[in-house]
């Protein structure tokens, strides 16, 4: 029997999850195809509706090799392996005459512990463990939570938190969750032969295609310890979200709350002196940060550097006292042990990377105003630390061993690739290294969209508007935001460049038009917000982050996207400004390379909101007049979709009204 041709398996899949085949999907599939064959590295463009997950799936699973696929979102993870893979796998099985196994594989925490969830864990303040479910009163939000996990624990098959619907908060989550260093070992725990976590391993150990997140890709290439199972290739997708999450990863951070804990915990297990010593360095530790003003720390000042060297010490001492105690009366010790050990290394880890000084590091103070629900977080302050850069990183870790395809809607900013590319440690394309320099080549290519662009949408720039100035009133920006909204009739996502802005916007525009019903995020859990966004047209939704990369909302709900101003990052961000003013000591354009480059992938994400079926209509409004006026403006659209371009928002509020009516009629 002849081998399968790509068109033909591509085809068997599409038919196979209902979807229709586009050309840039077939350009896209015989791309990652070259790629994965000569072992060679692909940044891949493909626009929304262009069905990028076959096209990089089918050749994968034809190729026959181990594959890890990496995901940003929650969203894409499940959409992956529990539809495009179990229906592209059986299409493909007459034609391949295998079946392929694939699984799913994320961070331990992620996990439900068994150990914990029964034991219950170990106790701060007193000796023995704690049993978390007696501790929480069963009428409160965290004791409701409990006896839920508690309930789904007996039935779920995985234990991986996001299959648990409706969710718990992160409070509740970690009472019975454990992070790998807390971790006693499938071998030293009762409970290592059922643990979930350990079998997700397994699975993936087996499988051919893993799926998992950014995340753990970051963990397995920082850290060293290999997490994720051999592979010859590795897709990552959402990859516009690559660098961010790795930072995020590669951040250390030291709270007095944290270094408290680590205290408590470890206060039972080693001898007095060594408490103390610890206890007094964190005491150190907290009256300095009660003063701490945020901002970059270019040099460390004087007295934080006395504070860290005492933690350090003082961590060290007891890493060393705990490795050496058997205190039998400490119930379940081998936990208590752990778990302590976990919170003072990390204390120790930080303390002494920031101690170094290393030039590719950047220190900083930052204040949190207290935040309540899933994302837990008392106020007061913290001390970080991450990387000036990953990408050095990125290229000694990603690009060797494999190949490795990289896609997203979003990785061509002002018309190509080598901005994005720069971020992950590549050369400029079709750069060749000197001698004995080994350069990553990779290829870039976009395979356009399957949406006609200039005919649904159109890109409105309020050039009449004043400049927007840091924090400033911008009464004509909320005048022009009421008039577009009345034309759309609602139906408008408003992305703003801060959650006070979003805020301000709201409170006003609820006064000033009722009849158009206005969602602020954090009011209400993300899933909920885009849902009774997308039932209801009248409604607008406004917010920040999430929602210029998270909302899907095809159809006439969504017929106006405003972005309040140009998302450039703030001046007094300590990491964007350490890593802007790096570039200019070495020479280049500092403001393009990191606040131009951030604000377009921004932008890019935000505009691609508008059109996500081909029947779509609508209008993206900034309104900023900088977009019109300034040199950077021209590198800004050039990274958006080709919509028709206007100034004049007389016709844009005419093409609104027009749209709006139509959508009316069909309704």
């Amino acid at each position: 029997m002849t081998k399968p041709s790509l068109p033909e398996l591509l085809h068997a899949a599409v038919t196979a999850v209902g979807g229709t085949e586009r050309p840039g999907q077939v350009t896209m599939a015989q791309a990652v195809a070259d790629a994965v064959d000569d072992g060679s590295h692909l940044l891949v463009q493909a626009g929304t509706g262009t069905g990028k997950s076959l096209g990089y799936l089918v050749p994968a699973l034809a190729h026959g090799e181990p594959v890890v696929v990496a995901t940003a979102t929650l969203a894409l993870q499940r959409q992956l392996v529990e539809r495009d893979l179990p229906r592209t796998v059986e299409a493909l099985h007459p034609l391949l005459r295998r079946r392929p196994e694939f699984a799913m594989l994320k961070g331990r925490s992620n996990y439900l512990c068994l150990h914990r969830l029964h034991e219950g864990m170990p106790q701060d303040e007193e000796e023995g463990l704690f049993d978390q479910f007696e501790a929480a009163a069963p009428t409160s939000r965290l004791g409701q939570d409990l006896l839920r996990l508690r309930d789904w624990s007996d039935e779920t098959e995985t234990g991986d938190r996001d299959d648990l619907t409706p969710g718990v908060s992160d409070r509740a989550w970690a009472q019975i969750s454990v992070s790998s260093r807390e971790c006693l070992g499938a071998s030293k725990c009762a409970y290592g032969a059922e643990c979930f976590a350990e079998a997700a391993r397994e699975r993936a150990k087996l499988a051919e295609v893993v799926v998992t997140n950014h995340a753990l890709l970051a963990i397995d290439a920082i850290e060293g310890a290999p997490v994720l199972p051999q592979h010859e290739v590795l897709i990552v997708d959402e990859a516009h979200e690559l660098v961010s999450r790795v930072t995020g990863v590669a951040t250390g951070e030291l709270t007095p709350g944290q270094v408290n804990r680590a205290v408590r915990r470890a206060a039972k297990l080693v001898n007095e002196k060594a408490a103390d010593q610890l206890q007094t360095a964190a005491e150190g530790f907290e009256r300095l940060m009660e003063l701490a003003l945020p901002g970059r720390l270019e040099e460390i000042p004087e007295d934080l550097g006395y504070a860290l060297a005492a933690l350090r010490d003082a961590s060290r001492t007891v890493i060393s006292a705990i490795g050496g105690t058997r205190d039998k009366s400490v119930q379940d010790e081998d936990a208590v042990r752990k778990q302590a050990l976990a919170s003072v290394e990390s204390v120790h880890d930080v303390a002494e990377r920031i101690m170094q000084g290393s030039e590719w590091d950047v220190v900083w103070y930052e204040r949190h105003e207290p935040r309540g629900g899933s994302a837990y977080r008392p106020a007061g302050a913290s001390l970080r630390v991450a990387p000036m850069s990953v990408s050095g990183l990125l290229r000694e870790k990603l690009f060797t061993d494999r190949s490795v395809i990289l896609t997203s809607a979003t990785l061509k900013l002002g018309g190509d690739f080598n901005g994005v590319g720069a971020s992950l440690g590549l050369a400029p394309e079709g750069t060749e290294g000197t001698e004995g320099e080994d350069v990553p080549q990779w290829k870039g290519v976009d395979v356009g969209s399957p949406f006609d662009y200039r005919k649904q949408g159109i890109l409105y720039v309020a050039k009449h508007l004043s400049r927007p100035a840091r924090d400033g009133d911008r009464a004509d920006m909320l005048d022009e935001l009421t008039e577009l909204i009345r034309a759309a009739g609602g139906r408008t996502l408003g992305l703003f460049s801060s959650m006070r802005g979003a805020q301000l916007a709201a409170e006003e525009l609820r006064t000033r038009i009722p009849e158009f019903p206005i969602l602020l995020q954090g009011e209400e859990t993300l899933g909920e917000l885009i849902k009774n966004f997308a039932a209801d047209p009248a409604t607008c939704l406004f917010g920040t982050l999430s929602l210029w990369q998270g909302v899907d909302v095809p159809g006439p709900s969504c017929q106006l996207v405003v972005m309040d101003k140009i998302p450039f990052p703030r001046p007094d961000d300590p990491l964007m400004s350490a890593r802007q003013k790096a570039v200019e000591e070495a020479g280049g354009n500092g403001f393009m390379a990191v606040a131009a480059t951030h604000a377009a992938l921004l932008m890019a994400q935000g505009a691609g909101r508008l059109v996500r079926a081909t029947g779509d209509r609508g209008v993206v409004a900034v309104l900023d007049p900088r977009l019109a006026t300034a040199r950077y403006g021209s590198y800004l659209k050039a990274s958006l979709p080709d919509f028709w371009y206007t100034v004049d928002g007389g016709q844009v509020r005419r093409s609104l009204t027009a749209i709006d009516a139509a959508a009316k009629q069909a309704e």
